[in-house]
């Protein structure tokens, strides 16, 4: 079964498609004015192991990167599918001055507390998981020059989806699946 998803949200603001394989190798091809975004799609996509291709135009940083987060987080909904997942994990990732720590989970009820000194980037974070429907903790040990707090947010993330996302046999709940009646 392929875990890969292809979703495009075209607005007023932005054109942004996101192609993501969770079964990669971490190939990543990003097509983005915005640089440091493309460095952090990038780390993500290498610290997960997922294959990223993300193009995305836009009138200005904040509604690209605001779009770029939500399209990702709708393609890692829809490549994670039904099929059962750890679900759960973690990662701590220490650069240089800064130490952060990731815990997600999976499972479609999204919430988030997290601890981001970049005001854009916090929301980068909380727009992916409430588009997935991750539960997202981030907490920052320490750190003190922003540039490394993010990053290592970010490769924590990846390697934190990475576990998350491994395939298992059985659903990991103790709670039974709801059933969903469509008229």
């Amino acid at each position: 079964m392929n875990r890969v998803a292809l979703i495009e949200r075209e607005t007023k603001e932005t054109a942004i498609e996101v192609w993501l394989d969770l079964d990669g190798s971490g190939k990543v091809d990003v097509n983005c004015d915005d640089q440091f975004l493309t460095h952090m799609l990038e780390s993500l996509a290498k610290y997960a192991d997922f294959d990223l291709t993300v193009k995305a135009k836009g009138d200005n940083e904040h509604h690209i990167l605001e779009d770029v987060a939500i399209v990702l987080g709708m393609a890692l909904r829809e490549a994670i599918g039904e099929q059962p997942i750890q679900r759960i994990a973690s990662s701590m990732v220490p650069m240089d001055d800064a130490l952060v720590v990731v815990a997600l989970d999976l499972i479609d009820r999204p919430y988030v507390d997290i601890e981001c000194p970049d005001p854009l980037y916090h929301h980068f974070l909380r727009s992916v998981a409430m588009s997935s429907g991750m539960t997202l903790h981030v907490k920052v040990v320490r750190g003190f020059d922003d540039h490394h707090v993010v990053e290592a947010t970010i490769k924590a993330l990846g390697r934190a989806l990475r576990k998350a996302v491994a395939k298992r046999e059985r659903t990991l709940s103790t709670k039974a699946k709801p059933k969903v009646r469509k008229k």
